[in-house]
């Protein structure tokens, strides 16, 4: 049957394995140092794995395939003994003692002082915009770097945005909320994978098309939580 399925470029591919770790239906693993997709019926074409590529390997196709099979998938979890998200499954007797315990009241402190924090939802002029120090940053950053709240939310305000799952260029609306607000500096914090370009890309062309002398520095964080030189 014709139908909607992944395509995998293997000379893009960096090996890192990313997608395979996304993949839920385990259509996908690597092979001498690639993804590959080894069951098109275990494809069902809704693609968790291309956000989760940072070389832009995986895309979609329409192609004669072999119709997606549900029962086959939900069959191999079983046998590997895996959790309806994919992830490898334990004895409900012992998750317990793997998960920490989390009470209200030992959380680490939030130092988010503004809401909302999505650049595409933030509004152009707000309160909050005066005088301050501007945190541009990858979705995924706060997630990669332990002590993000910390060493860069603190003190700043802060908006968020991914470029590749957004699909739109911020320049213009960074643009827009530099020029029209007294911003004292700007920070952009980046992962290492080439998708957060765009967004290191779009904050220095909205320095640029301010025309304000604003002092601005970029951080990257690596895949594994750590700041690179």
């Amino acid at each position: 049957m014709i139908r909607k399925i992944i395509h995998i470029d293997e000379k893009k591919c960096n090996g890192c394995g990313a997608c395979a770790a996304a993949c839920h239906e385990g259509a996908i693993a690597m092979v001498d140092g690639k993804a590959k997709l080894m069951r098109e019926d275990y494809c069902d074409g809704l693609g968790d794995c291309l956000p989760a590529c940072p070389a832009d390997a995986i895309t979609f196709v329409e192609r004669e395939a072999a119709a997606y099979d549900a029962q086959a998938v939900r069959k191999s979890k079983e046998e590997k003994h895996c959790l309806p998200c994919g992830c490898p499954g334990t004895q409900s007797r012992s998750i317990k003692h793997e998960v920490p315990d989390f009470h209200v009241g030992q959380e680490a402190q939030s130092r988010l002082s503004q809401w909302p924090v999505q650049i595409k939802l933030a509004p152009v002029n707000a309160p909050y915009f005066k005088e301050a120090k501007l945190l541009i940053a990858a979705t995924c950053s706060a997630y990669a770097y332990a002590n993000f709240h910390e060493n860069f939310i603190k003190g700043h305000v802060v908006l968020v945005g991914c470029p590749k799952l957004d699909g739109v260029d911020y320049a213009e609306k960074l643009s827009a909320i530099i020029s029209s607000n007294d911003i004292k500096s700007v920070t952009v914090v980046r992962m290492e994978v080439p998708c957060c370009g765009g967004l290191e890309k779009a904050a220095i062309t909205a320095l640029k098309n301010s025309g304000k002398f604003i002092p601005w520095q970029v951080v990257t964080i690596s895949t594994e939580g750590k700041i690179l030189d």
